[in-house]
């Protein structure tokens, strides 16, 4: 089994300097012309600098946090840099409305989360994105249950495909997403199975917090998440 750290963050903890990104970080940045834009990709590092600190117990000052760099792989996966040399840490990486969540492993292996929003969809999403069994899942849904239902489903094709490593260069169809049960309780953590092609199966899970969904799936499968918590982190919210 595989031990998975995850940690959220919201643009409110971002600082508003930027001297905890890394040299390259920062030229990167400056590429960035739109407002929106910039605040998500500040917001994704952000968490994954802290998430990848809190998770190999470094300190997470600021001058700590700029030796830690989250580059794009070929794939698009990011990747983890500690003082400008690879790191065997995998993260994963998702942001939506305003939050990011990151999951780390202390090791190589295929990881993949993702956070959505809880929305109204149209019959024609369902129709574009869903295989049959999914469609047959969501018909058999409450129409109170349903919009929640289809943001657990994506979530967890995006979450597959970020394992893979191909994300949404694919046919979303060729994920195929079960949900081990569809009781809605918030914050437990439900199990999740996610078949990508037909022959690699990802397991994980999926949970229920606010009017976000979250999942996370690896190969090997992951033992329950484990949130990542520290002293920095109680400061920072209490200041």
């Amino acid at each position: 089994m595989t031990l998975v750290h995850w940690l959220e963050q919201t643009q409110a903890d971002v600082p508003a300097h930027n001297d905890w990104l890394s040299a390259g970080e920062a030229i990167h940045l400056s590429y960035l012309r739109f407002p929106k834009r910039r605040a998500d990709w500040r917001l994704g590092r952000w968490t994954a600098k802290r998430a990848v600190a809190a998770c190999l117990n470094l300190p997470e000052d600021p001058q700590t946090l700029a030796k830690i760099e989250v580059r794009a792989a070929p794939s698009g996966a990011p990747e983890v840099f500690l003082n400008n040399q690879p790191s065997a840490t995998t993260i994963s990486l998702s942001h939506r409305s305003g939050k990011a969540l990151c999951a780390v492993v202390r090791s190589p292996v295929a990881i993949g989360c993702d956070l959505e929003w809880i929305e109204l969809r149209d019959d024609a999403f369902v129709a574009d994105y869903f295989t049959t069994q999914e469609q047959t899942l969501v018909a058999q849904s409450s129409a109170a249950d349903r919009p929640r239902l289809l943001a657990l489903l994506w979530s967890g094709k995006e979450s597959a495909l970020k394992a893979q490593h191909v994300g949404l260069r694919v046919d979303a169809r060729s994920v195929v997403v079960c949900p081990g049960d569809l009781a809605w309780d918030v914050r437990r953590w439900h199990r999740l199975r996610a078949c990508y092609a037909d022959n690699q199966v990802f397991h994980g899970w999926w949970q229920q917090a606010d009017n976000f969904v979250r999942t996370l799936v690896s190969s090997p499968p992951p033992d329950l998440p484990v949130l990542l918590k520290s002293q920095c982190f109680a400061e920072s919210k209490a200041a």
